[in-house]
């Protein structure tokens, strides 16, 4: 991803397009490993291309525009828990083996293998693990938005479930949520899993987040 998108803004470079880049690597699960080099995107792309986007619009310069979307990537942590494997087209099944029974904690969302692998554990237990990796890389002293993801396979009624436990962690943690946002955003294709993202804001983030937005995926105040 990163070699493909540093290709694709020097072609706007040479076209005269003025470009900023900006690297998304929000993952605790994995700093260096046999498929990443740093830490990994998840889904704090999320958080990146809304709040710069609704930067972009209120008309900021490049600059700014640039300078949110590093103050949203510095202040985004994730952590990602897979029950199943994705199937690519290129492979032809999963691109990793998942007995039953076990789970995949620390899995990326291009199908690669979690950092450990353990007996299935309740919505709680995953709750709590998730949670905690996240906190223990940073401790957010403001409120954060939260980001309840499916990656992909994973219905609504189990994330909405989910997104409870992940609450109840984080009030005995003392973080303060300002506003959460569940479903499948950030997914892997077809893999049965989820992630939680926490992304520490203040007023102007805020501010951001709650401007108007009209996607595919994201719809409101519009």
């Amino acid at each position: 991803d990163v070699l493909n998108f540093d290709m694709a803004a020097e072609l706007a470079e040479d076209e005269g397009i003025q470009v900023a880049k900006v690297l998304v690597d929000d993952d605790v699960a994995v700093t260096d490993s046999l498929y990443t080099a740093g830490r990994r995107g998840t889904g704090g792309t999320l958080f990146v291309e809304k709040l710069a986007g609704a930067a972009a619009d209120t008309g900021m310069p490049l600059e700014r525009v640039e300078a949110v979307a590093r103050r949203v990537n510095e202040n985004t942590r994730s952590f990602g828990v897979a029950l199943s494997a994705c199937s690519t087209p290129a492979k032809g099944g999963p691109t990793f083996d998942l007995p039953p029974g076990e789970l995949e904690l620390g899995v990326g969302i291009h199908g690669e293998p979690g950092r450990e692998r353990r007996p299935m554990m309740t919505s709680r237990e995953i709750a709590d693990f998730a949670v905690n990796a996240v906190l223990d890389d940073f401790a957010p002293r403001n409120p954060v938005l939260l980001l309840v993801n499916g990656m992909g396979g994973t219905p609504l009624l189990e994330l909405y479930g989910f997104n409870a436990d992940v609450q109840r962690v984080l009030v005995e943690r003392g973080v303060a949520v300002a506003r959460t946002l569940v479903g499948n955003y950030v997914t892997s294709l077809d893999m049965a899993g989820a992630s939680v993202t926490l992304c520490q804001i203040d007023e102007e983030l805020l501010r951001l987040w709650d401007a108007p937005v009209r996607t595919p995926a994201l719809r409101w105040g519009c």
